[in-house]
């Protein structure tokens, strides 16, 4: 998330569920200035055969504001980034290789621009 608001503005963040701490919240909020968040409401206890649980109001302030300026319409617009990072899973894999740091890096760029050619030459 860091990396990504040196490189360009971020006003809203669409994120997954592994991204919902606080400490994640307050990061952007306050130290990246991204205004507001979306990150799936996991709902336990709806489903078949469970009966819903009472619902339980987040006890912090960033994710209070989350669960009160949900956006459905713009959450609903995460499958196409899924579906995006998917693809490219398929057709590079999912693992890097490369066991040193800037190994890494230099294989993570050719990965990417090695996609992007496969994307123009379609």
């Amino acid at each position: 998330m860091v990396q990504a608001c040196w490189n360009l503005d971020i006003d809203r963040l669409l994120a997954d569920g592994g991204y919902d701490s606080e400490a994640n919240h307050e990061v952007g909020r306050e130290g990246l200035g991204i205004r507001s968040t979306v990150i799936n409401l996991n709902r336990r206890g709806k489903g078949k055969g469970r009966k819903p649980s009472p619902r339980k109001w987040a006890k912090t302030r960033y994710r209070r504001q989350m669960y009160r300026r949900f956006h459905r319409r713009k959450y609903g617009q995460r499958w196409q980034s899924e579906s995006a990072i998917s693809r490219f899973k398929r057709r590079l894999g999912s693992a890097l290789r490369s066991r040193s740091e800037p190994a890494r890096q230099r294989e993570s760029n050719m990965r990417i621009l090695t996609y992007n050619t496969m994307l123009l030459a379609a």
